[in-house]
C-alpha cells in the first residue's frame, strides 16, 4: 500500500498483520478522495482506522488534523508506525470502539469536516444503527461522511446522500447535512 497524492505521494505504509483488518486499497482510496475533493485545513475523524490509510492520505493531502479511532491494539501501533515513518503531524490515535468514540466526540461538541467510516463489512447492519445517532452531531455544517461497505450493501444514514459508487467489492457512499 502507498500514499496516492500530496506531500507523501508514493510512500509505502504498513498494514496490520493478520486478517483482522481490511485496508482500503489504493484504487478505492484514490476514488474516495476524487469524490471528496480538497481537504486542505480539514479536521478529519477516521473511524475503524485499521492501518490508518485513509487518514494518512488526508494528512498527506493537507488535512490539518486527523483523529484515528481504532480499538485493536496492533492496528493502533501500526498507525503510530506509519505516522512516524511518514513524519506526519496533527494526528491523535484513540484506542476505543467507534460508537464510544463518536459519543465522546458528540458530547464534547467537536465537529469534523470529514468523517471516514470503514467498518468490517459484515458488521455494517448492526453498526449503522449504533453510529447513526452520532454522525450528524459530529459533522461540520459543510462536512462529508464517507462510508465504505461491501458493494452489495446500500447504507442508509439520517443524512443527505450525495453519491454512492461501486468499486469492485467495495461501495463508497458520501453523505452531507440535509
Amino acid at each position: 500500500m502507498r500514499i496516492i497524492a500530496g506531500s507523501r505521494k508514493g510512500h509505502t505504509i504498513y498494514a496490520p498483520k493478520g486478517t483482522g483488518t481490511r485496508p482500503t486499497g489504493d484504487r478505492v482510496r484514490e476514488a474516495a478522495f476524487n469524490l471528496i475533493g480538497p481537504v486542505d485545513g480539514a479536521a478529519v475523524l477516521d473511524l475503524f482506522a485499521g492501518s490508518g490509510a485513509m487518514g494518512l492520505e488526508a494528512l498527506s493531502r493537507g488535512a490539518e488534523r486527523v483523529v484515528f479511532v481504532e480499538s485493536d491494539r496492533d492496528a493502533a501501533r501500526t498507525i503510530d508506525r506509519n505516522l512516524e515513518k511518514l513524519r506526519l503531524t496533527g494526528a491523535t490515535i484513540v484506542r476505543q470502539d467507534a460508537r464510544t468514540a463518536l459519543a465522546v466526540e458528540a458530547g464534547a461538541r467537536r465537529r469534523y469536516d470529514l468523517v471516514l467510516v470503514d467498518p468490517p463489512y459484515e458488521r455494517w447492519p448492526e453498526l449503522e444503527r449504533a453510529l447513526a445517532p452520532y454522525l450528524r452531531s459530529v459533522l461540520a455544517d459543510d462536512g462529508l461522511v464517507v462510508v465504505e461497505t461491501s458493494s452489495r450493501v446500500e447504507p442508509t444514514l439520517p443524512l443527505a446522500q450525495r453519491t454512492s459508487r461501486r468499486y469492485g467489492a467495495a461501495r463508497l457512499t458520501l453523505y452531507e447535512h440535509p
